[in-house]
């Protein structure tokens, strides 16, 4: 049932964007959805298993527009991306930061073991990613995207910190935010990378 999936996430992520998540009646959901209020049970097994699992795909698609920035640029279209995607979806800015506001749904980071006969693959049972976990796997991403295989160590060592640099001064940027620079209105987040990257070339 992956179009009935997708269209309750869709409609629980528009409900949130009218009201705070604790206002968020699954039975809305549902009705939005066009499915009845037992298939989204059925599907997440209760709210928190909904939450869970709306966070866990604005966190993926997070992580997927990152791989298209690698693609795309270096690490300053990562940084680029990274403040644009958190400006722009609660849920990503709350996730990379671990900042929950009280409108948000704030699911537990940990696994949540669960009763429910709802397969596990629907409830999304796993643990989320804390904002360490983003980091890890964006300076991952990148080293894997821009290294050279059978770089000498020092290299690697070096391409690893440049990553981790750069998604930490995008989240700096997601917390602190810097204006747009330049006549094509950049952001800045992407010039401070460049900027920071430059200063550390040798």
């Amino acid at each position: 049932m992956p179009a009935a999936r997708e269209s309750l996430l869709d409609a629980a992520y528009t409900a949130l964007a009218r009201r705070p998540w604790g206002g968020v009646r699954m039975v809305d959901v549902a009705a939005v959805a066009g499915v009845s209020r037992q298939t989204l049970y059925n599907e997440f097994g209760s709210k928190e298993g909904l939450a869970r699992a709306l966070v866990r795909r604005e966190a993926d698609a997070y992580l997927a527009g990152v791989d298209r920035a690698l693609k795309e640029g270096g690490l300053d279209t990562v940084a680029e991306w990274t403040v644009s995607a958190a400006r722009r979806n609660p849920l990503v800015r709350a996730a990379l930061t671990g900042c929950w506001s009280e409108r948000l749904p704030a699911p537990t980071l940990s696994a949540v073991p669960s009763s429910s006969a709802v397969p596990a693959q629907r409830r999304a049972d796993g643990p989320l990613p804390a904002p360490a976990d983003f980091v890890s796997a964006v300076r991952d991403r990148s080293l894997a995207a821009l290294g050279t295989p059978g770089a000498p160590m020092a290299e690697s060592e070096a391409l690893a910190r440049d990553c981790e640099l750069a998604v930490r001064l995008a989240l700096s940027c997601v917390l602190a935010p810097v204006g747009p620079v330049g006549p094509g209105g950049e952001d800045g987040a992407g010039r401070l990378v460049r900027e920071a990257l430059r200063a550390r070339t040798p």
